[in-house]
């Protein structure tokens, strides 16, 4: 269940496109995360960063548990994002809108997710 496969159909494809770009996403948070940090910045950056990379590999590997790992990460978002910038709805804009797109893309990933770990099991126990 852990290998990443050739995908096969639309679905599939754009598991990969979403996996891809949470990690896409999560090497420059980590990596600016960490130089943030440096200067007595919040880890936030680099756990979240963390987070969805993990997250992206395991969807790559067609696991459920990646696209979980990214909507609990960006539940967490949400409470830290309030915390940054208070009610001000402009300033909560961009700490919210682009990761909630992401996860919109991420829950509609889910059905192909569990269909391939479902074909995954199946082919582990046939096998």
């Amino acid at each position: 269940m852990g290998k990443v496969r050739c995908p096969r159909g639309a679905g599939e494809w754009a598991n990969c496109l979403v996996a891809l770009l949470l990690i896409l996403l999560g090497l420059p948070l980590v990596i600016m995360g960490v130089q943030l940090v440096f200067f007595g910045g919040s880890p936030y950056y680099v756990l979240f960063g963390v987070t969805i990379i993990a997250g992206g590999i395991l969807m790559l590997a067609g696991r459920v548990l990646g696209a979980q790992l990214y909507l609990v990460a960006w539940l967490c978002t949400w409470p830290w994002a309030f915390w940054q910038v208070g009610l001000n709805g402009w300033g909560l804009l961009p700490h919210l809108f682009g990761p909630t797109l992401v996860a919109i893309a991420v829950v509609l990933t889910i059905p192909v997710l569990r269909r391939m770990e479902q074909e995954a099991q199946i082919k582990g126990s046939v096998a």
